[in-house]
């Protein structure tokens, strides 16, 4: 009797334990959704004129609406898009007023890398963003071949004399490059897959206990035969 009864408290133990993961997952992927709403909705907000003061955490994704000058000198950024492949984002100085900030103007192939892009007057209307591009993995850029790895702002910024304040564009500046505007798609959400697994494991430890405790019940009703 006394096995049964460990049996059952440590089984119902268990269950308590995975059932309160999953369940906390649950409640994590309603804050998440919640997160990425509020997300998409400042994104999608109606431009505003650059800051005078920009703040990186402030002013994260925040729509903006510049006129100016596209700059000479851009650099290149190595990435893949998907059903389309490998190619670059290409990162320009773009004057604003007195101001001269880095503008990424989008995407283009491998095979346009050494193309000439319109420059000059234009306007532009994006949302300022700091990517976090960067880890222990990151190759050093290769400035001679002008190749970069990742979108690392103040490197950027001083390589092209620029303020490091980053204007993604989701209008088109060159009807040569593709925009490649700001998204959540980056922005893991994995919530859903940790509770159904903490669910399936709760399933799992039930299963296991009740045939436990069924083995356990077993002898007992031997004896008694």
């Amino acid at each position: 009797m006394r096995r049964i009864l460990f049996l059952l408290i440590f089984g119902l133990a268990g269950l308590a334990v995975l059932v309160s993961l999953g369940t906390w997952q649950v409640q994590r992927l309603a804050w998440k959704e919640g997160v990425l709403a509020d997300i998409e909705a400042r994104i999608a907000a109606d431009p505003v004129p650059l800051p005078e003061a920009v703040d990186p955490e402030a002013d994260r994704y925040l729509p903006v609406e510049v006129s100016g000058e596209m700059l000479p000198g851009e650099i290149h950024v190595l990435v893949s898009v998907k059903q389309v492949g490998p190619g670059y984002r290409i990162i320009a100085p773009f004057r604003t007023g007195d101001r001269t900030i880095l503008v990424d103007r989008g995407f283009v192939p491998t095979t346009a890398k050494q193309a000439e892009r319109q420059i000059g007057p234009t306007q532009v209307v994006g949302n300022l963003h700091w990517p976090d591009e960067i880890d222990g993995y990151t190759p050093d850029p290769d400035r001679a071949g002008n190749i970069w790895f990742a979108r690392d702002v103040p490197a950027l910024a001083d390589a092209l004399g620029a303020e490091p304040i980053l204007l993604v564009t989701r209008s088109q500046t060159d009807p040569a490059i593709t925009p490649l505007p700001v998204d959540t798609a980056g922005i893991p959400n994995d919530h859903l897959q940790y509770a159904v697994t903490w669910f399936g494991l709760a399933l799992v430890w039930a299963a296991m206990t009740g045939y436990f405790l069924w083995r356990g019940r077993a002898p007992s009703e031997s004896d008694a035969q």
